[in-house]
């Protein structure tokens, strides 16, 4: 169905007198169909009537856009039409004069009989007839809003917002109201968009619910999908099997957000130099290709530049070591694998919950599955061939590795498997390897093969022992790999700080994702305080062609080590939930029912966002899409549990609400 209104990736900022800025809608994007009802639902200060505002034209994005059939909105036209809450009629004007005054201004075109007749057929349509020749302060409330809406309609316009229109009526003239409502959007087939704090009110009119996180930087949290059919009778709709379940999910994600707007950062003082409340930190790093930022931020002087003047970056054995580093205090920060930050905070293997926050994705992609030259040799050159010999011989176990169980090597090669019919669990044996021992496991034939990044791939084909079997762009190019991982109780504690470190690495991937510049990285990284490898495993895929082992020519993969380009940075709740269902399908952890809250409580966008805006960076959030893989299957953010159901090869699901506000921070 083609896009009638196109909601572009909407910004709105408000200059405060005091120099300050209020950030009050943050990256909304947003589709409507031609015909479609779509209410705007959550707290007060969300933003809801700013961005109807905006799709009238009585006030401008700070950024992005409104494309209306093509055009982008600009200012107010007489294809929109708003209807206020307080109704907007001139008191001296009787309801006929009313609407006349707007017909006449926006259809002078039309002969003059044809204005009438238009005029009466709205009144009509409302049921006013009686009331026609009676000026405002004569009819009631209900009447008055009556007027509005048929004022409007009479304009013929292209897209009709509703600003809380029943608000202040009682129960049975809003019900009335509602009705005529539907029948008239129905029966002219009218788009319209409205903004409601009334739950069932938007279950009634609405084919889809947008339901708007708190302010500052509200943005789009979840989009509830309406399936009553139309046309629709108050009672058949509360007796749909669907209805309670709808509204019960809308009201929890309200709850959500009123539990978070009651969470709050205590205050901190700063008492070292620079501002900054803390300048001499320990970061870990794993010994990656995709370290670099940690390690063009330290020798090209960028956290010396934000404040940091001591940093130490510790190379750590592995990702168990830095995990408890970070979760202890021996580190301040680390580089994480994706789902470390929401594994920590869930309690992932039975461990005590450790809330967590990321305001940074560092990478994206450089992971490869491998297997062993054996393997390739007797046949296995496909997943379909590596199921067929699992067949063939179940008594045989093959051992695969991965580096963590909240890493995307974990997931993805999971998902990868699952999607050839290969139970992880059953048909085969994933263990968990720090990346720098991969190599050595399969040279001694204790794995037939792992999911790991760079070199280790690499450094597997070149010694002859290995082929690559996959790479990211194979499976989901793009994805989520590195991000930035503190407690939350360290976010709280030094917030200035935590803001120079995100500005430093920021740059630093900024610098990492231009050509030029990989030479002199390579060098950096073969150092042995790093990744201690051969130049030459690490500039396969970062700046040179990849070889996979198998005999092709090598190739040249775009992105293959992601830094920046793309919006590559910005955290992303979407990504995080689709974590979130993987890390429960396999039991990982519990999936949480309050996701959307565990989601955003850890992933920071508003962090990130002050720290581009004060580099002078794009503020752009990612888009807020459904998530596709190799295999099709699409992951909807807004129905998590859908898409889980789904997914033939799985463990039993558990689903638990997360107490954030009881985890010791």
């Amino acid at each position: 169905m083609a896009v009638f209104v196109e909601v572009d990736h909407i910004d709105r900022v408000f200059k405060l007198p005091d120099g300050g800025e209020y950030i009050a809608l943050k990256n909304i994007d947003l589709h409507i169909h031609k015909g479609e009802f779509v209410s705007l639902v959550g707290h007060s200060g969300c933003g809801k009537s700013t961005l109807l505002n905006i799709l009238s034209g009585l006030d401008q994005p700070s950024a992005g856009g409104i494309v209306l059939e093509g055009r982008q909105v600009t200012e107010p036209g007489p294809d929109r039409m708003v209807v206020f809450q307080n109704y907007s009629l001139l008191p001296w004007l009787t309801v006929r004069q009313n609407i006349e005054l707007a017909v006449d201004q926006v259809l002078q075109k039309h002969p003059k009989p044809v204005r009438r007749r238009l005029v009466d057929h709205h009144i009509e349509l409302v049921g006013l007839q009686k009331a026609a020749d009676k000026r405002p302060g004569q009819i009631s409330g209900g009447m008055k809003q009556r007027v509005a809406i048929a004022r409007a309609l009479a304009i013929r316009p292209k897209l009709l917002l509703l600003d809380e229109p029943f608000g202040a009526l009682d129960a049975l003239t809003r019900g009335g109201l509602q009705e005529q409502l539907m029948q008239i959007c129905q029966e002219h087939e009218v788009t319209c968009v409205m903004v409601t704090h009334d739950v069932d009110e938007a279950l009634l009119l609405s084919d889809r619910i947008v339901l708007m996180t708190n302010g500052p930087e509200a943005h789009v949290g979840q989009i509830v999908e309406v399936p009553f059919p139309r046309p629709r009778e108050r009672m058949e709709v509360v007796k749909h099997p669907n209805y309670y379940s709808l509204r019960n999910e809308i009201v929890y994600f309200l709850n959500q957000q009123k539990r978070a707007k009651q969470h709050k950062a205590k205050p901190v003082v700063a008492v070292a130099a620079n501002g900054l409340e803390k300048v001499n930190l320990e970061l870990g790093l794993i010994p990656l290709t995709d370290c670099a930022p940690l390690v063009v931020a330290k020798e090209k002087g960028l956290f010396e530049a934000n404040g940091l003047s001591q940093v130490t970056l510790n190379r750590e054995p592995s990702w168990n070591a830095i995990a408890d580093g970070v979760t202890s205090g021996r580190l301040d920060a680390a580089m994480m694998v994706a789902g470390m930050p929401l594994g920590l905070t869930l309690g992932y293997g039975n461990q005590r919950p450790v809330p967590m926050v990321t305001a940074l994705t560092l990478s994206r992609n450089g992971n490869a599955i491998t297997v062993s030259r054996r393997l390739y040799d007797q046949g296995v050159r496909s997943l379909a061939d590596l199921k067929a010999a699992i067949d063939r011989r179940p008594d045989q176990v093959h051992t695969l590795a991965a580096v963590h169980p909240t890493s995307m090597h974990n997931l993805l090669l999971r998902y990868w498997l699952a999607s050839g019919g290969i139970d992880p669990d059953r048909d085969v044996s994933v263990t968990v390897i720090p990346p720098a021992q991969m190599v050595s496991n399969l040279k001694a034939g204790t794995i037939d093969g792992y999911c790991v990044g760079e070199p280790w791939n690499v450094r597997a084909v070149q010694e002859g022992v290995g082929v690559v079997m996959a790479i990211d762009h194979d499976i989901w190019p793009g994805h989520i790999e590195k991000v930035l991982g503190v407690t939350e109780a360290w976010a709280n504690q030094y917030p200035k700080t935590h803001l120079a470190l995100v500005k430093a690495l920021l740059e630093a991937c900024e610098y990492c994702d231009d050509p030029r510049n990989r030479e002199e990285i390579i060098d950096l990284l073969a150092r042995p305080e790093y990744v201690g490898a051969d130049p030459g495993y690490l500039r396969q895929g970062f700046l040179g062609p990849y070889d996979r082992g198998d005999g092709r020519k090598p190739e040249s993969i775009l992105h293959y080590n992601q830094f920046f380009t793309d919006k590559a940075n910005c955290p992303d709740v979407t990504e995080a939930v689709w974590i979130m269902t993987q890390m429960a399908r396999w039991g990982i952890t519990p999936f949480p029912r309050n996701w959307l809250e565990v989601a955003e409580r850890i992933k920071r966008t508003d962090i990130f966002g002050q720290a581009a805006r004060e580099l002078g960076l794009l503020d752009i959030g990612r888009d807020r899409h459904p998530i596709q893989l190799f295999d099709g299957i699409p992951f909807n953010p807004d129905h998590p549990l859908d898409y889980l159901e789904r997914l033939a090869i799985k463990r039993d699901l558990r689903i638990e609400e997360i107490p954030l506000d009881a985890l010791k921070a």
